[in-house]
Formats: structure tokens, C-alpha cells, sequence
């Protein structure tokens, strides 16, 4: 007796496919970010603002979304590579890593701050126009080396992770590009900031192809996000 060839059991639709999850960054940027999460009516369990907290996945009141916390330049990463849907990150890691899997269609307005190049107070007038190289200590490597190559000058890159305002100073590099939002901590170590690369606010980032797989739980969350700005700025 012939037997039927089981049926395989259907894949979940994508729609199906477990919570979406929302990666945020640590430090300074979720504080600003409080607000607008709760106009978007993410409320995450309570320790997910608390930097003790040794947990790094949050529920939500939400059951459809998950918020994780990690290091600002590894949002973008979780975001590229589809391990989180969606994101929060400033424009200079958009602009550091330059995913193409990564669509940033909001910008929320917080974290404002600047990419700049930084030298000591006491270093001696130069004409950069006249430079070949220039060594460069930055955490921010291809934006420092774009930046210089569209003036014809190749820049050597010393790769730190922080503590950038010593290198001059230590005889790593000639100048800095770093992050800078009051420029105090420049003052404090005898350097000035003498360009602005880019200004840089936070952005929403989503994941291009769980756009497209998921077109209406991503959109949903992106059209509440834009709600809630247009709140907070009618206000």
C-alpha cells in the first residue's frame, strides 16, 4: 500500500517570524532618546536604561518588539547584518561604515554633536594645502581618510578607540578627528578645534531587506516613530 508523501510543515511567513528587534546604543544618546520611545509607545523593562544592568536583550510592553543595548558603532552592524530590524544611531557611524544594506529613513534630532579635526593650541601655523600626508589618531578611519584624500593628501591613520586628545601631545599623530559636542574636553588638553567634517545627530536605521519581508511591522514602527517626532516638535 502506497503510503502519501507527508506534506512539510510551512515555514513561518516572515510576519511570523518572532519579535522585531530595535537596537539602541549605550550612554548618553538613550537618555535623549527616552522621550521619543515613549511618544512611539516603546516602554522596554525598566534596567534596560540602567548601564549596571548586565542584561542586554529587553522585553517591551509591546510582545511584537525586543530592544537590545550595545555600543553606539555596533548598532549599524546589528542593524547591516539583520541580527536587529531596526536601530538608532548617530549619522557619523552611517557615515564611518557606510552599510548598503541600511536605510535611515528618520532623523530623530538628538545627540547632537560634530566629526571635527582637532590640533594642540601650541602647534605651528601650517597651510594643510600644502600638505603630501598628515598623521591622523581617530577612531573613525575612513572618514578621516576620505576627507583628506578629496584634498589630494594621504592620511596616515593611528586607530584608537579613545583617549584621542593624547596622541598629539604623546607624539602618536600631528592632529585628531574625533567626535566633539562642547569641545571642553579639547580645551582641557591643549587642543582646538580647527574643522568640522560633518554635524551629526541620531538617526532611525532600518534594515533594508526586513523592510521588504516585513514591509508592515517595519513600517508600522517607522510611521510611529515619525509621529512621535511630529509631536514632540509641535510642542
Amino acid at each position: 500500500m502506497d503510503h502519501p508523501i507527508p506534506t512539510p510543515l510551512s515555514p513561518a511567513t516572515p510576519e511570523d517570524a518572532g519579535p522585531i528587534v530595535l537596537a539602541l546604543p549605550k550612554g548618553r544618546i538613550l537618555s535623549e532618546l527616552a522621550p521619543v520611545l515613549a511618544r512611539a509607545g516603546i516602554h522596554p523593562a525598566a534596567d534596560y536604561a540602567d548601564e549596571s544592568s548586565r542584561r542586554l536583550r529587553f522585553p517591551t510592553e509591546d510582545p511584537a518588539l525586543d530592544v537590545i543595548r550595545v555600543r553606539s558603532f555596533d548598532v549599524a552592524t546589528f542593524v547591516a547584518h539583520g541580527a536587529a530590524q531596526i536601530g538608532v544611531c548617530g549619522a557619523d557611524v552611517l557615515m564611518e561604515f557606510d552599510y548598503p544594506e541600511i536605510y535611515a529613513p528618520l532623523d530623530l534630532g538628538i545627540g547632537r554633536c560634530r566629526v571635527s579635526v582637532a590640533e594642540p593650541v601650541a602647534a605651528q601655523a601650517d597651510d594643510p594645502s600644502r600638505w603630501s600626508r598628515v598623521t591622523v589618531a581617530t577612531k573613525y578611519p575612513s572618514i578621516a581618510q576620505r576627507h583628506y584624500a578629496a584634498r589630494g593628501v594621504q592620511a596616515e591613520i593611528v586607530h584608537l578607540n579613545g583617549a584621542m586628545e593624547l596622541a598629539p601631545s604623546m607624539g602618536l599623530s600631528k592632529l585628531i578627528v574625533d567626535l566633539v559636542q562642547t569641545g571642553s574636553t579639547l580645551k582641557a588638553n591643549g587642543l582646538r578645534e580647527t574643522e568640522v567634517i560633518a554635524n551629526v545627530t541620531s538617526r532611525l536605521i532600518v534594515n533594508r531587506t526586513a523592510l521588504k519581508t516585513r514591509p508592515e511591522a517595519i513600517g508600522a514602527w517607522i510611521a510611529r516613530f515619525r509621529a512621535a517626532l511630529a509631536e514632540r516638535d509641535a510642542r
